[in-house]
């Protein structure tokens, strides 16, 4: 067996030893599904009562206990109607829906037991295998929470509880993997976003419809503000495009057919179907084609930060990371075939500029392919060109030099794309951005150009987003960064802290420099205590706290107290501004203690 089916067998065993205790503690417990998954395991019920964090150490102690039994897991295949009539016996519902589906599926049925030393069933479950010899294989393991699931995803279906728990080879892999739990939590930018006041939800709105309060709105002014200095240089022009339009442009662009659940509900307006807008795509190739355009044109390169709206299911709804409104970094790449490899190439340079300007180590992108069962159906029907320009990517991301894996079954509808992995610095997993490659809606649209022979040609479309939406964004910048942004980004760069009203004159004269160059600051004239002044600042994270007192004014200086360093350094005030005034223009990552 390989390492990862190893461990993969592991957190499989420990879903059905935690099952088993779930038994021992509610008799009565409806069993749904417990795979496996990314460092552990989970398993949906329902049960009786609604479980508390503190039943976990509860059912964590009953787990080790037949950890410690030692008991084998031993398979068998079963006839279906004995499988049926076994599950309705024990009454486990959830487990008798499972089982209709595989046997319309024709799969095989099969039972694995655990076997008590005595040669007794412990506990048995319906599933396809992938385990252990025996729980005492296991290794080290906690339940780290509880959750709420629908039954197979479906709001309208009943609504389980769910354990979570991580399981690991080692004792030393689980605390290092705990540590970074605990410090995530510390992140998460739900918590931190409300404590910072950069975004809240309300119910009044709606759910996944943020509000971005003033202090998000600076962090979303100057990542446009970034990406129009990128894109500048790169030769985009900018376009805007509204937030509705009529359905038939979503029928011509061929979302509708394929795309229809992910948006919202049509409005009736003067007797024609009208959507919120999903997507910019069919808006910047309206654009494109509104005149005609030469080889000589081309590239065209329009972009646009577009407010899109998508209907995402309630259930996977979280914080900033997943929302139904959201501001999108998006732009068309309109060029012809000999193009495509240089502009697919300067896309991929600009991932590595922001991700060099946001500190970002790792990360790896996945060729998401089609698969020929979906032709037709998930995927526009043209064999060949899936082939050709799948081809084109392939050979373009090998030349780029970034680290990449192909994903079979995950492209567009319109062609294959890359989706951008990233890792935060605690080394939290997310999928930042897309960049895809569209052979099919060109055509649907008539796109051409004059090629120098005067004949008629449809360009190649690259969609790109490397900033993927302000949304998302910043739900990673804020976890990325533990809330303690680089001072161009951060909400208020400088607090000016007076030690009393004898120094406020000094502190106007301080804060007028410093407003003078657009740099935002927090003027605390309040009657706190320096030191409330200071740990006030602390809790906003400011990067910079300029601490004024009778020294600082006879010399014209300030006291600069840096938030990430904790250093603190006596400046004159010109030396002051001139740095800070570099730190934002060079966008500098935040200085290490």
């Amino acid at each position: 067996m390989e390492a990862n089916e190893k461990v993969s067998g592991m957190r499989h065993s420990a879903a059905h030893v935690l099952a088993q205790a779930v038994l021992e503690m509610f008799p009565e417990a409806k069993l749904a599904i417990g795979p496996a998954i990314e460092n552990g395991f989970y398993y949906d019920f329902d049960l009786p009562r609604t479980l508390i964090p503190e039943d976990l150490p509860i059912l964590e102690k009953k787990m080790k206990h037949i950890v410690k039994q030692n008991q084998k897991f031993v398979g068998r295949e079963e006839n279906g109607k004995k499988a049926m009539e076994f599950l309705k016996a024990i009454n486990q519902p959830f487990k008798v829906e499972l089982l209709k589906d595989f046997l319309k599926e024709g799969k095989t049925i099969t039972f694995y037991e655990n076997i008590r030393g005595d040669g007794t069933v412990a506990y048995v479950d319906m599933c396809k295998g992938g385990h252990s010899k025996s729980t005492g294989e296991i290794g080290p393991f906690k339940l780290t929470k509880i959750a709420g699931a629908y039954w197979r995803g479906d709001e309208k279906r009943p609504q389980l509880q769910r354990i979570y728990g991580v399981c690991f080879e080692s004792q030393a892999e689980l605390d290092e993997h705990l540590a970074m739990l605990a410090e995530a939590e510390k992140r998460d930018h739900r918590k931190l976003g409300k404590e910072l006041e950069i975004y809240i939800m309300s119910d009044e709105v709606g759910p996944g419809l943020p509000l971005w309060l003033p202090n998000g709105a600076v962090m979303v002014e100057e990542i446009e503000k970034l990406a129009k200095e990128v894109e500048f240089g790169g030769g985009y022009s900018r376009v805007r495009t509204p937030h509705i339009t009529k359905g038939s442009l979503y029928h011509k662009s061929g979302h509708l057919p394929y795309y229809a659940e992910s948006m919202f509900p049509p409005m009736m307006l003067d007797g024609e179907e009208y959507y919120l807008k999903p997507m910019n795509c069919p808006h910047h190739h309206l654009i494109y084609g509104s005149k005609t355009r030469s080889y000589r044109d081309l590239p065209i390169r329009l972009a646009e930060y577009g407010h899109c709206y998508r209907f995402e299911d309630s259930g996977a709804l979280f914080g900033l990371m997943r929302v139904r409104s959201m501001c999108m970094n998006d732009a068309h790449i309109y060029c012809m075939p000999e193009q495509f490899e240089e502009e697919f190439l300067a896309v991929i340079e600009i991932y590595k500029k922001y991700f060099e300007i946001f500190g970002i180590k790792k990360y790896m992108m996945r060729l998401s392919l089609h698969n020929e069962e979906g032709l037709g159906k998930k995927y526009v029907d043209e064999p060949k060109l899936w082939i050709k320009t799948e081809a084109d990517v392939r050979k373009v991301m090998k030349k780029s030099g970034v680290n990449f894996v192909e994903a079979p079954g995950e492209a567009a509808f319109y062609g294959p794309k890359i989706d951008v992995e990233i890792w935060s610095a605690i080394g939290r997993e997310f999928t930042l951005a897309t960049n895809q490659l569209d052979f099919a809606v060109p055509k649907r649209f008539n796109l051409t150009y004059v090629d120098k022979d005067g004949k008629e040609k449809t360009p190649l479309a690259i969609h790109r987003a490397p900033l993927s939406t302000h949304e998302r964004l910043i739900g990673f910048l804020i976890e990325h960064f533990a809330g303690a942004f680089p001072t161009w980004l951060a909400p208020v760069q400088v607090a000016i802290l007076p030690v009393s009203d004898k120094f406020l004159d000094f502190a106007d004269e301080v804060s007028d420099a410093l407003a003078a160059h657009g740099v935002r600051i927090l003027f605390d004239d309040s009657a706190e205590s320096l030191g409330k002044k200071i740990r006030n600042s602390e809790m906003k994270k400011i990067p910079w706290m300029l601490v004024i007192g009778e020294k600082e004014v006879a010399a014209k200086a300030v006291a600069a107290r840096s938030y990430h360093t904790k250093k603190q350094t006596d400046m004159h005030l010109e030396d002051f501004v001139t740095m800070v005034l570099e730190e934002i223009e060079e966008r500098s990552l935040p200085a290490k203690d």
